[in-house]
């Protein structure tokens, strides 16, 4: 006789498939508990799926369903056609209060996009700003009044025409959002919402700012206000107001972990400031580090992650920075071509668990040489093609140098390439991945934006490899762009 697994037990099974749309969609059908179950999940963030169209109608009718009779009553009011109950399913369950995510500009373009597509009965002589106000006004007041604990709210003005939406003034505001923990904003929203949340919100762990021409005076009284802001996210394309909130940030110089900065004209010296520094990611153009020499003496012991998305400082710079702060890192990406600089890595970073940095194709040595230094690497994401390492002497390489813990291959073709693995090759390099001890199941993942020029793909027998590696599981996962074999699920699939 089979026994029930508790309902605390399924609802952390469930919580594990959190990031797996799919399957929790799939747990809908199962039954009463499970579709429940998988609805508070896959409602926590519904914005993620609200790129689509028809989609996007869905969420927003069954937003409608969910508003209350006074709100229905006041959109009736004003000509903005609610359906009654006796044509109107009501719904199963409580969708709004599921919500631990909101994003003001998905919820305005959701609503545009209904009103001027005729998706909804209009009757009201009214411009579609004012419809779409209402609208608003009323989702809004919904959701601060049904979700018990807001975790993150997305607030952008340039994105909205509404940029005075007053939802903060609503009674039910302080309840929903005591709790708030994530806050991304541009600097420019009106003072009147930086106030009203910095007398609710004083424990957001994440905020992300987008610096526009105008810094509201309230986003400064806003992060003073914090007790233990741990991640900050900076995104300018002009230098003016940019100091007033580094200043401000002086006042977690030992609680911040983490720091992104995006754009031009914010200046990195401040950065010297966050010695508790976990995770550290720059996307700068060259110009951008003009002032990180002043950081490549500094000692960041806690620091993990460190990664440059676009330039780089000057290698005499990072020399000297990851000579002090390599040893600690577990995860590096450089988006760097400079062979001293891989020297350098295999030198200073020895406990990287995860690698992203260019190699050229005379550098095949560079690339064993990080392999047996970095012993603990999992990971790793290397170029293809042209002036990039060859796919052939990669793979040998892989097979006989890479560390016991490694798993995932992860390849970039950056130009269009006409070369072939030839299929024994590729056979003799999952036979050698078989024999090794121990023995890891490989994810082999290949991004090429010119997808008719995958050497892997036009190759029909080095494809019937693949499958037969996948069935004996020394492959556990191929991914071509965004399609994959998943040896569990045996068929092609979108990720």
């Amino acid at each position: 006789m089979s026994r029930q697994l508790p309902a605390d037990c399924f609802s952390e099974i469930f919580e594990y498939f959190e990031n797996d749309k799919v399957t929790l969609r799939s747990c809908l059908l199962v039954n009463r508990f499970w579709c429940e179950l998988s609805v508070k999940i896959l409602w926590r963030n519904i914005w993620s799926f609200i790129h689509r169209s028809d989609i996007q109608l869905k969420i927003f009718n069954t937003l409608i369903s969910c508003l209350p009779n006074e709100s229905k009553q006041l959109l009736s009011k004003n000509g903005i056609f609610i359906p009654t109950s006796s044509t109107w399913k009501s719904s199963l369950f409580n969708y709004a209060s599921f919500c631990k995510v909101l994003s003001i500009h998905e919820i305005d373009q959701m609503i545009k996009r209904v009103l001027e597509n005729h998706q909804f009965a209009i009757t009201s002589p009214q411009s579609l700003d004012y419809n779409k106000y209402l609208l608003s006004q009323e989702i809004l007041k919904m959701f601060m009044n049904e979700i018990s604990s807001l975790k993150s709210l997305e607030y952008y003005s340039e994105r909205s025409k509404n940029e005075n939406i007053m939802f903060v003034h609503l009674s039910e505001t302080k309840n929903c959002l005591k709790d708030l923990t994530k806050l991304k904003c541009s600097s420019d929203i009106y003072s009147e919402f930086f106030f009203q949340l910095s007398q609710i919100c004083h424990n957001i762990q994440s905020l992300t700012i987008e610096f526009k021409d105008i810094i509201s005076n309230g986003l400064i009284d806003l992060i003073s206000l914090q007790n233990n802001l741990k991640n900050v996210t900076l995104k300018s394309e002009d230098k003016d107001g940019t100091e007033i909130i580094v200043s401000s940030l002086t006042k977690f110089s030992s609680s911040l972990t983490k720091l992104k900065i995006k754009g031009y004209y914010i200046p990195l010296s401040f950065i010297a400031m966050f010695t508790n520094l976990q995770e550290l990611v720059l996307s700068l153009e060259l110009s951008g580090f003009y002032d990180f020499n002043q950081l490549q003496y500094v000692n960041f012991p806690q620091l993990k992650v460190l990664k440059f998305l676009d330039e780089y400082p000057e290698v005499e710079v990072m020399i000297k920075f990851l000579e002090i702060n390599g040893k600690n890192l577990n995860e590096l990406y450089m988006h760097n071509n400079d062979k001293i600089l891989n020297l350098i890595i295999a030198k200073f970073c020895p406990n990287l668990k995860s690698l992203f940095t260019i190699f050229m194709d005379d550098e095949i040595e560079n690339l064993k040489l990080i392999l047996n230094n970095c012993q603990y690497l999992e990971p790793i994401k290397i170029w293809c093609g042209d002036y990039y390492l060859n796919e052939k002497d990669f793979l040998e390489v892989f097979a006989k140098y890479s560390p016991k813990n490694f798993y995932k291959l992860e390849i970039f073709y950056a130009y269009k390439v006409s070369l072939e693995v030839p299929s024994d090759d590729l056979e003799n390099f999952f036979l050698s991945w078989k024999s090794r001890i121990p023995q890891k199941p490989l994810s082999l993942i290949i991004i090429d934006k010119y997808s008719d020029f995958i050497s892997l793909k036009v190759n029909d027998e080095n494809m019937k490899i693949i499958k037969k590696y996948m069935k004996m599981g020394i492959i556990k996962k191929f991914k071509l762009n965004d399609l994959f074999l998943s040896r569990n699920l045996g068929i092609w699939s979108m990720d």
